[in-house]
């Protein structure tokens, strides 16, 4: 039970643990300066105050706060005309680009429900989250329009606005006033579950400001005493929802600069560091060898560079790969593991800053997350009693916050199966140390991590199910020297079929995202089931390891 008078005392003395482990390391309260303000309002703010300074860098160039709040104000104003009112729900099917941010700015600003949809979206992937999130506008760009052509009927999507539509976007009249509503619904964020297909996560706007408060208040032990602003570089997709607070909100609600890249390119990133002082990135451990092996790194000035942040997903971050960054980049620049989350929390959740000294961090159990950041919650607790464990014992990571998302969209069963006495159940398994720090010990049994992406084998399942020929299919998780996992696929066909797996795994790539097409599928006559029915996986799995391709 996660309520009660033993889950306050638990959670009295693990946060007494955690103010002292905090002490000097990281702030104690995550509060905004401006107050309690929306999204755009930040912008206008900043618009206002500094209207030159460097908002957004991309490929097409910089906008300043106040350009970024004018065109944020114009688009807003088209989407107006087009019917868009609080509430509505808004598709940014988009790449990375400065499209992407004025597009949820200006949703945000109407009250309005921005949905960002993935560019790398195939049509029965695309069909879903349209037809779940109800859009009635899609804003795109020429490239995707023949996958939206593709399923548009099937989707209540009436109006899109694309290349031809952007210039008149721009130069329309200015929306205002600022929607103010900190609580209304502001975006669902589609993520992957355990059971169908992918759920929208209901996230609001005060979710966003503390969210992004507390990865600015996340930077320095003392908030206040630090001088130089935010600037964040950005590769990870921004339809993400860490690309969205590392990309968009943390740079932007604090006043700083965003320097947004379409990819991950080792040399734009070399070169974006240095001339436009960047302060802080986040990429895979692999990210920063790449960096480390290019010939011209001690070309670059990297002296702004001091907040390196890392996700251990493939190559874990090891104290001998952090001691070969400072050799190379300066004591200044420390590697540090990013932060524990999820989408369903807005996926930055603790803070691993002022852990480093003798590598403590990467000298525990794995992976180290650090403490919660200042209003959030963690406990470890018994999987089936929910009763918080002692600790150093495994058990379900849960959590409780101002960033936790609102509900389910449209899944009310999902959303009392997680949520639950004010917690959220993350299945993931986890532990609190002595400090109070989170370790996290493992995901949950059945997601797959695809080069850090997400991949949930009940989504593939169903995917593959839609196949006229295949009466059932399991999907498991199979090493991967380079991708660190992949999904390998069971299938059984209608009898008489001809269907092989290389003709169901071609025509998967049709219908799925290149991550998570799996890499072997098997026609089997049948799949081993429990005696409850429930398919065997861990039968599985050892069979998929056992005959998976040769690296």
């Amino acid at each position: 039970m996660t309520t009660g008078t033993h889950v306050e005392a638990y959670l009295t003395d693990l946060r007494a643990r955690q103010a002292k482990s905090r002490a000097g390391r990281q702030p104690a309260r995550t509060v905004h300066p401006a107050g309690e303000l929306t999204v755009p309002a930040h912008i206008a703010r900043w618009a206002a105050l500094h209207p030159d300074r460097p908002a957004l860098v991309t490929d097409d160039g910089t906008l300043d706060y106040r350009a970024l709040d004018d065109l944020c104000a114009r688009v807003a104003g088209r989407l107006h005309d087009e019917g868009v009112r609080p509430g509505d729900r808004v598709g940014v099917f988009l790449p990375n680009g400065a499209r992407f941010v004025v597009t949820m700015l200006a949703v945000l600003r109407l009250g309005a429900v921005h949905v960002p949809v993935n560019p790398m979206f195939r049509a029965a992937e695309l069909r879903h989250e349209l037809t779940d999130a109800a859009p009635e506008v899609v804003v795109t760009h020429d490239p995707l329009l023949p996958v939206l052509d593709e399923v548009r009927a099937d989707t209540p999507v009436r109006t899109v606005l694309a290349d031809a539509d952007w210039p008149a976007a721009t130069a329309h009249d200015r929306h205002e006033p600022i929607a103010d509503d900190l609580d209304a619904l502001a975006a669902l964020n589609y993520t992957g579950g355990t059971t169908g297909m992918p759920k929208g996560c209901e996230h609001t706007q005060r979710h966003m400001v503390y969210t992004a408060t507390a990865i600015e208040n996340g930077r320095a032990a003392d908030p206040a005493a630090r001088t130089e602003r935010i600037v964040s570089l950005c590769y990870l997709p921004v339809f993400w929802i860490a690309g969205e607070n590392l990309g968009i909100l943390a740079p932007l609600v604090s006043g700083g600069t965003s320097v947004l890249l379409t990819r991950w390119n080792a040399g734009a990133v070399l070169r974006a560091i240095g001339e436009h002082g960047v302060t802080t990135l986040a990429g895979t451990v692999e990210n920063y060898l790449e960096l480390l092996d290019r010939f011209e790194l001690s070309r670059h000035d990297l002296s702004t560079l001091t907040a390196p942040l890392t996700v251990s997903f493939i190559r874990k971050l090891t104290p001998d790969i952090r001691a070969r960054w400072k050799a190379a980049v300066g004591e200044h620049s420390v590697l540090r593991e990013a932060s524990y989350g999820m989408t369903e929390t807005h996926t930055s959740d603790t803070n691993t800053l002022g852990f480093q000294d003798g590598d403590h961090d990467l000298v525990s159990d794995p992976v180290f997350c650090g403490l919660p950041v200042p209003g959030t919650d963690f406990m470890v607790v018994d999987f089936v009693t929910g009763d918080p464990l002692p600790l150093g014992e495994r058990g379900e990571i849960v959590v409780r916050g101002p960033s936790v998302l609102t509900r389910y969209w449209r899944a009310p069963a999902a959303t009392a199966s997680a949520l639950r006495d004010g917690w959220l159940h993350t299945g993931d398994i986890g532990a609190l140390d002595e400090d109070g720090c989170l370790h996290y010990l493992g995901r949950n049994k059945d997601m797959i991590k695809v080069k850090g992406m997400s991949v949930f084998p009940t989504e593939v399942e169903t995917l593959l199910g839609q196949h006229p020929e295949v009466l059932a299919a399991a999907v498991v998780a199979v090493p991967d020297p380079d991708s660190g996992e992949r999904p390998h696929a069971f299938v059984r066909v209608a009898e008489g079929s001809a269907l092989t797996g290389e003709a169901l795994r071609a025509w998967a790539a049709t219908t799925m995202a290149g991550y998570k097409i799996p890499q072997v599928v098997e026609v089997v006559p049948e799949l081993p089931l429990t005696p409850t029915g429930k398919i065997r996986k861990t039968e599985l799995t050892a069979r998929a390891t056992r005959t998976r391709p040769a690296p």
